[in-house]
């Protein structure tokens, strides 16, 4: 778990950092409102769009293959823990950063970015070790009605995180 937790509030502490060095919580609640809207209509609606924003690959097996116990964690952590080098293919992934840069405080920012590394480093860990302890990655099928099934919940969760961001936007005294 320390092997994803630790590389994940690392990066994302940077990202509040960056995300917060000049505080643009309004526009960052524009653009928040604009993703979660979109997002939020596409994935709860189950229908095609533009693909979220992220990578396309996993952690190349060359990087892992024969390597030592400890080197295939550093690996893994180090880039499935943060969630920004490997494949995500869900748009509320994508609105972190924005959710984030809504924070409009430097320390805040960076509390926040943390906590998010440190909760999607946790799930990334825990599925791994879900999948261990089933001895395979899962049945195909399965695997692809659950990423349906995750995706309209995601797609909730990016019409709520509109709703939320036109709340806050509306509620700023010079917009």
């Amino acid at each position: 778990m320390l092997a994803y937790a630790l590389p994940a509030v690392a990066v994302w502490a940077v990202v509040g950092a960056v995300a917060n060095a000049v505080p643009v919580p309004a526009a960052a609640l524009v653009l928040l409102a604009l993703y979660g809207a979109y997002y939020g209509v596409i994935e709860s609606a189950g229908r095609p769009g533009l693909p979220a924003p992220g990578r396309a690959w996993q952690v190349p097996s060359p990087w892992v293959d024969g390597a030592p116990r400890w080197r295939k964690l550093l690996v893994w952590g180090s880039l499935l823990g943060p969630g920004f080098a490997t494949r995500n293919p869900y748009a509320g992934f994508g609105a972190l950063v924005l959710v984030v840069a809504c924070a409009g405080d430097l320390r805040a920012g960076i509390v926040l970015a943390a906590a998010i590394g440190l909760a999607h480093s946790a799930g990334r860990a825990g599925a791994l070790l879900r999948d261990l302890r089933r001895g395979t990655g899962g049945d195909y099928l399965d695997s692809v009605l659950a990423q349906m099934r995750w995706r309209r919940v995601d797609g909730l969760a990016m019409l709520a995180a509109c709703a939320a961001a036109v709340t806050a936007a509306a509620a700023l005294p010079h917009l």
